[in-house]
């Protein structure tokens, strides 16, 4: 089992809440490995969670898909396959620029250049901590755009593209000892929405996209050869 990630309680958050913020991070994060399969008896013993905590949160994290019942076996964490990591890439592309153009005018300047310096993990911390930081500070910044946009279901599916990339990075980077680094795009799209220009926002964020893209799947695909266990479930998806 992996060991415990570094969310804290949240006052106010019930057990069975705390539980799946917990569960669902580690998942997030690789923590809790594609395609392993656990057993609610360890996963309590790993969190300190009752049986009514672990199972509210394996119910929740089930309804999301990131983890699938198997009959006397326990639960299995989603793997990560080709098909997902082109279809994740293949959505952003498409609606990132989308909600660039549509926040011109309506994005918080100050609030993107604080996450954009958050990107920049410099502090000496292990990998696994690194990714982690980066990854919410990129997923914000693009969410704060998205959000901007003022469109809902936007937002709402971005969130949960962002959800999947996270893991697409933690396995493809953490696997390969590396930590993903961006270059000038995000200051380049923060110029643009000085600027009001809609249509290099566009271009821009489209650009990122795409040599975010090139970048991290090469680091999947030599992740997943790499793993012989994560090998045979490309064919279970596919067969």
């Amino acid at each position: 089992m992996p060991p415990e990630s570094s969310l804290p309680v949240v006052p106010g958050t019930n057990q069975g809440d705390w539980a799946y913020q917990r569960i669902r991070r580690d998942i997030l994060s690789c923590r809790l490995l594609p395609g392993a399969i656990v057993t609610e008896p360890e996963l309590m013993a790993t969190y300190g969670i009752g049986k009514s905590s672990c199972r509210i949160a394996l119910t929740r994290l089930s309804h999301e898909h990131f983890v699938a019942s198997r009959p006397r076996k326990g639960y299995r964490i989603a793997p990560i396959t080709v098909k997902d990591v082109e279809e994740v890439f293949t959505l952003r592309v498409q609606l990132e620029p989308l909600a660039a153009r549509l926040a011109v005018g309506r994005v918080d300047i100050a609030r993107l250049r604080e996450l954009e310096a958050a990107c920049r993990v410099r502090h000496p911390v292990p990998l696994p901590d690194q990714i982690d930081l980066f990854m919410d500070a990129n997923n914000a910044f693009h969410l704060e755009i998205a959000r901007a946009s003022g469109n809902e279901r936007l937002l709402r599916t971005l969130t949960g593209l962002l959800d999947e990339m996270s893991r697409l990075v933690a396995l493809g980077f953490n696997v390969q000892g590396t930590k993903p680094e961006i270059k000038h795009d995000h200051n380049a799209m923060i110029a643009a929405f000085e600027e009001g220009d809609g249509k290099r926002a566009e271009l821009i964020a489209r650009r990122h996209i795409e040599t975010f893209q090139s970048m991290t799947l090469e680091k999947v695909y030599a992740s997943l050869s790499e793993a012989g266990a994560s090998l045979p479930l490309l064919a279970e998806r596919f067969g």
